[in-house]
């Protein structure tokens, strides 16, 4: 869980500052699910400069709670969380500032958007809120306000999040909580977890990760790994501490994200996932005079036309293949013979396996055959449903690539490659990501697909 908050204070000598108005948001890393703003009576003077840039003056205040009126809620809404601010050094160390005038000491565990942005956004000019946000196509109003900058940080934490693939957030809040024992019966944990699609992430008590799964609907899920008796369910009920998870409002962006996240993570549990969804594939050896169509299991130093689940259907693809297309068996990985394929007796060879068609022939219709598993455009955008209401999805592909997915509410975020990039949480394509992409287009399974324009994708 975390706090997301924005203090606007009087300025002043260090640690004499007095807070003049405070928003926070808490946070339980897919929505706000509570917060407290509030003008806040300093009972000192504003530094002039301080009234400029905020537009706060003391007759503003003059009838705002005091801080130790507000003590109490501040306390109770970042209780069991981590801090969230743009600069959190400063917003934290006003808050305990005036924690300590009243004697008491207020200590929580904080992340720094800033560090995080230059962390993750490592091509940004500038990190500054407003000039970041503003490059990311976040809306920002009410700069300088505690409640308008602390919504930007929101809406920044949550794009950081995403492109947080090796989830050193997640594990930074899981080590705060470290020494809080779960439950038994784990009923607080599944409580706690939504019924929507996603990915999920069953941490231990130092934060790291046993497990990641995905479901269409984690807290069913999750509550079968933790009422289940396989081998795999009572390893995880041992170990676990901690479930997090990410609301992803769609299926593919799920698959996608799970597959990435268990080869870069590679959970203790996750042994089967640490191998490909597709192992066997369909390449093209083009070492040889007649290009042979080749069936192997799947290799990181290769290309494929397209990949299977597994052999049997694999085999029985590649056999369809060369029938429809009258391709020579001789040439691919299913015969191995001197003489005339057995395809050329049934005439459904042309004849390369005795030279009668020129190997230029034979090459190009391999080749044409190789384009049918190609994206139906080198450069688009795949549109489908956000994690929440007013949100979209995006899946971005550039030079017939899989570059990674993003979520955007307004056009205007995605008008660009160089804002596509910006909200993008980049992945390493491989030929599982191809094979998903893929069966969703053929399915339909999609909002739209944008055509981009070459010239503008070229020139980012």
């Amino acid at each position: 869980m975390y706090v997301i908050l924005d203090i606007e204070t009087t300025g002043g000598k260090y640690n004499e500052e007095g807070i003049t108005e405070i928003a926070i948001y808490r946070h339980n890393g897919f929505e706000v699910i509570d917060q407290f703003i509030s003008l806040v009576n300093p009972e000192r003077e504003i530094q002039p400069f301080v009234q400029k840039l905020t537009g706060i003056n003391s007759k503003m205040l003059q009838s705002a709670p005091r801080f130790f009126e507000v003590a109490k809620r501040i306390i109770e809404i970042t209780e069991d969380c981590v801090v969230v601010a743009h600069n959190a050094d400063f917003d934290y160390r006003i808050l305990r500032t005036e924690f300590k005038r009243l004697g008491y000491n207020f200590e929580r565990d904080s992340l720094c958007t800033v560090t995080l942005s230059q962390q993750l956004l490592p091509e940004m000019e500038s990190y500054k809120l407003g000039k970041l946000v503003r490059s990311l196509g976040i809306p920002i109003s009410d700069r300088h306000r505690a409640q308008g900058d602390a919504l930007a940080t929101v809406k920044l934490f949550e794009l950081l999040l995403e492109k947080d693939s090796s989830k050193e957030i997640l594990k930074s809040q899981i080590k705060a909580l470290h020494g809080q024992r779960v439950p038994s019966k784990y009923l607080k944990i599944i409580d706690e977890l939504p019924n929507a699609s996603g990915v999920y992430y069953l941490h231990n008590a130092v934060g790291d990760i046993l497990y990641i799964g995905k479901s269409n609907n984690i807290q069913k899920r999750v509550r079968n790994h933790l009422t289940g008796n396989s081998r795999k369910a009572l390893k995880i009920q041992k170990n676990l501490h901690k479930v997090n998870f990410e609301i992803t409002g769609n299926e593919l962006i799920a698959l996608l994200k799970e597959q990435h996240e268990i080869k870069k993570n590679q959970p203790r549990i996750n042994k089967d996932g640490r191998y490909r969804l597709y192992p066997m594939g369909i390449q093209i050896d083009t070492d040889t005079e007649y290009h042979q169509l080749v069936l192997e299991q799947v290799r990181n130093d290769r290309a494929y036309i397209v990949v299977f689940k597994n052999g049997r259907v694999a085999k029985h693809m590649l056999e369809q293949w060369l029938k429809e297309n009258q391709l020579c068996q001789k040439h691919s990985s299913l015969q191995q013979s001197d003489g005339a394929c057995f395809a050329y007796k049934n005439n459904q060879c042309n004849g390369a396996c005795i030279a009668e068609e020129s190997a230029e022939d034979y090459n190009q219709r391999v080749a044409q055959l190789a384009r049918q598993s190609d994206y139906p455009y080198d450069h688009f955008l795949m549109i489908g449903k956000g994690r929440k209401e007013g949100e979209s999805s995006f899946i971005y592909i550039r030079n017939q690539t899989f570059m990674g997915y993003g979520f955007f509410e307004l056009n205007h975020q995605i008008k660009t490659p160089e804002k596509i990039l910006s909200r993008m949480t980049a992945m390493e394509d491989n030929s599982d990501c191809r094979a998903l992409i893929l069966s969703f287009i053929k399915r339909e399974k999609y909002i739209k697909l944008i055509p981009l324009d070459s010239t503008a994708v070229h020139s980012v």
